[in-house]
């Protein structure tokens, strides 16, 4: 698994250095900022804001600040972000474990997309395959497209069934931005560089068996 983390790593990397804040951070820190921005990206404008009610039922937050999507007739993508779960007695949120995110595909595309992703985790079973080895969305949890906009009010149910729903902000080339096969793999390297030792992401998350004060900032967004 640690040549395939390396590998996802290493296509997404190129994405995330064009946005990197600043030169002097390290690479998660840089993680981090960049999350916090598509945060606030997704809940500042009401015309396209994740219905907060929505947001008040996850279990989990997964952001992905920059989905690169490339290709001409064999295309690929892949993005570095972060994992939150919230804790379901205090209502607190964890701190982030780092995850990768790739996919490949083969077809008539041509262009180049950017993506600024989240995905809210719903359900038990959705929050467990996050904690596996590798999670193959569509497969190993169910996924999709979420509600945006006002028009979410009191009383509204969603549909109890779909583990994950997802959320992008997209520009490029291609038609639209589908998440089914795309595969989330933790990024156990950069846990470890963060919190300065080896530790899972349900270590992290689930656990509380690491912690870092500078992300407070995101864990209070």
């Amino acid at each position: 698994m640690r040549c395939t983390r390396t590998t996802l790593t290493a296509f997404a990397l190129s994405g995330l250095l064009l946005s990197e804040p600043s030169q002097a951070q390290t690479i998660e820190d840089a993680r981090l900022a960049t999350a916090g921005a598509i945060l606030n990206a997704f809940t500042s404008d009401p015309a396209t804001a994740i219905p907060p009610l929505l947001l008040q039922s996850a279990e989990g937050v997964a952001i992905i600040p920059d989905v690169i999507r490339a290709g001409f007739i064999f295309g690929g993508e892949g993005g570095l972000g972060v994992l939150l779960v919230r804790n379901p007695e205090t209502g607190e949120w964890s701190p982030p474990a780092f995850y990768t995110m790739a996919a490949a595909s083969v077809g008539l595309q041509i262009g180049v997309q950017v993506s600024k992703v989240m995905f809210l985790i719903m359900t038990d079973g959705g929050l467990e395959a996050m904690m596996s080895d590798k999670l193959t969305l569509g497969a190993d949890a169910s996924i999709a497209a979420g509600p945006m906009g006002g028009g979410v009010e009191a009383g509204t149910t969603f549909n109890a069934e779909v583990d994950i729903y997802s959320f992008a902000h997209t520009k490029g080339l291609f038609g639209g931005v589908s998440f089914e096969g795309a595969v989330l793999v933790p990024d156990d390297d950069a846990n470890e560089a963060y919190y300065g030792k080896a530790v899972t992401s349900r270590g992290v998350v689930i656990l509380g068996d690491a912690e870092n004060s500078a992300a407070d900032d995101l864990r209070n967004a």
